[in-house]
């Protein structure tokens, strides 16, 4: 098997990380303080925020695209502006492409 990185990402206080974790039929994203331990934000398909917009989308990749945005839209909120991105393995295509570019879209620079 391949290996995806090197090192291991960390997120900092200052530049969290932004992690994206895709099943069959939901996305998760989570931005973490690794230093302290903490989850900063987190949003899915079956978020509150963002229940009623992804049964309005046609297929899982633009409901990535907006929960990738509402995230972002959340973290601004709390002054997250810049983060790492950590794909978690996977190929940057389709659903894990379009949630950072909806995260992207809602204010994170990474």
């Amino acid at each position: 098997m391949k290996r995806t990185r090197k090192k291991h990402m960390f997120g900092s206080p200052s530049k969290p990380r932004l992690v994206v974790y895709r099943s069959i039929k939901y996305v998760y994203g989570q931005i973490i303080d690794d230093a302290n331990h903490k989850v900063l934000v987190a949003t899915s398909n079956l978020s509150k925020l963002v229940a009623a917009d992804v049964k309005k989308a046609k297929t899982k990749t633009e409901a990535s695209h907006l929960i990738g945005k509402k995230l972002a839209e959340v973290a601004v909120k709390q002054k997250i502006e810049q983060v790492v991105f950590d794909r978690n393995g996977y190929i940057y295509h389709g659903r894990v492409k379009a949630f950072a570019d909806g995260a992207r879209e809602g204010g994170l620079k990474f």
